[in-house]
């Protein structure tokens, strides 16, 4: 199994200047070669696949950096164009100077070691860290991925690879979770959990920052001063937003054995309506589910999500008749059959909760 580390990296001037000569550099590479891989798929209808040494004599400055950082950066968009060729994401796209996609390289030889209040990296040396928690003693360290933010923070993401055997457990608890787009969402029970107000409450904040900096000269000291306080208030919901959503993913793991999610499509929900699209952007729901899928399978537990044409909100949780004609207006489910009249996101959660609990036996029990 792998997991990785986050920790914040204090380089100094000379080694700043070469970690933004690696991104840069790689940034080319990835154009270039991306570049080169249309233009030859246009003449001969065939895939080309260059490696770093080819653009090594025509570009020589592509050896004064860490040769790994571009041997990853190649294997990065072999694996995104088998993404997209298996129609699980849009074509590669070219890298831009205003995003910072950090470079990776591999432990070879001992050019990567995690000392005391350092960690060496190759072509940098020993660079300061701030190592916020232990690394366990059984674990073996595979990789670093160095990263930059829009506010000029540094960062370290160091891969370790580690031996656990996980039991599957047994379910004893279970939850319906049904997304909303009022609440953050609704369980099984009926439990309406909101989205936590101080992040809405910079979510105004950013909207008169963007609003302040659409009056700004671009290119001016006023706007890019601007541009920096937006950023840096992108980077606090994003903090706040994380801590919510591995707080309460531990949380939701701890206590139940299985866990089942509404499946959603949620490019096309954002799509039908601006305020859906805002609401699903602030709350970070795929975001959520990926917490929760980790952290239950290294508990030996489930997580369970349902088909996006699974009628969740539509089927009666107490007969089990669709409402075809439900409308998105309606907030209170009434079943003409057996008379139930309930909150449409908690009768969504109780089907969620039971078409978990039934796949969950087919998959595991058969």
């Amino acid at each position: 199994m792998n997991k990785a580390f986050k920790f914040r990296i204090y380089p100094n001037e000379s080694q700043k200047t070469l970690i933004h000569m690696t991104l840069g550099h790689n940034r080319f590479l990835w154009n270039k070669m991306l570049e080169d891989k249309q233009k030859q798929y246009e003449l001969t209808k065939n895939i080309l696949h260059p490696t770093p040494a080819q653009y090594k004599d025509a570009y020589p400055f592509l050896k004064d950096i860490d040769s790994l950082s571009l041997a990853n950066t190649q294997l990065n968009q072999e694996k995104a164009f088998k993404q997209f060729f298996n129609h699980k994401q849009d074509f590669p796209k070219f890298h831009s100077k205003k995003q910072d996609y950090g470079y990776t390289t591999n432990l070879v030889n001992n050019n990567i070691a995690l000392l005391k209040g350092f960690i060496k990296l190759p072509k940098l040396g020993e660079v300061k860290i701030k190592q916020h928690r232990a690394i366990p003693n059984e674990m073996i360290l595979k990789s670093v991925t160095v990263s930059k933010t829009g506010t000029g923070k540094y960062y370290v993401s160091i891969l370790y690879e580690y031996q656990k055997e996980i039991k599957k457990k047994d379910v004893k608890e279970s939850i319906g979770l049904d997304f909303s787009m009022t609440h953050f969402y609704v369980d099984h029970e009926g439990f309406k959990l909101d989205y936590p107000k101080d992040i809405q409450t910079d979510f105004n904040k950013l909207r008169v920052l963007q609003r302040s900096l659409s009056r700004r000269i671009k290119g001016s000291s006023n706007y890019h001063q601007k541009v920096l306080e937006i950023a840096l208030l992108h980077e606090r919901i994003r903090h706040k937003r994380d801590d919510f959503l591995h707080k309460l993913s531990n949380a939701i793991t701890k206590r139940y054995d299985l866990v089942s999610v509404e499946g959603l499509n949620l490019k096309d929900m954002s799509q039908t309506s601006p305020y859906y699209a805002k609401q699903i952007s602030r709350f970070g729901w795929t975001r959520f589910i990926s917490f929760l899928k980790y952290k239950l399978e290294t508990q030996g537990k489930t997580l369970m999500v349902m088909d996006e044409w699974y009628p969740s909100s539509k089927r009666c949780s107490c007969c089990g008749d669709i409402k075809t004609d439900l409308k998105l207006s309606e907030r209170v489910y009434h079943c003409p059959s057996c008379e139930l009249h309930l909150d449409r996101d908690h009768n969504a959660a109780i089907n969620i909760n039971k078409e978990g609990f039934r796949k969950y036996k087919l998959a595991f029990q058969l």
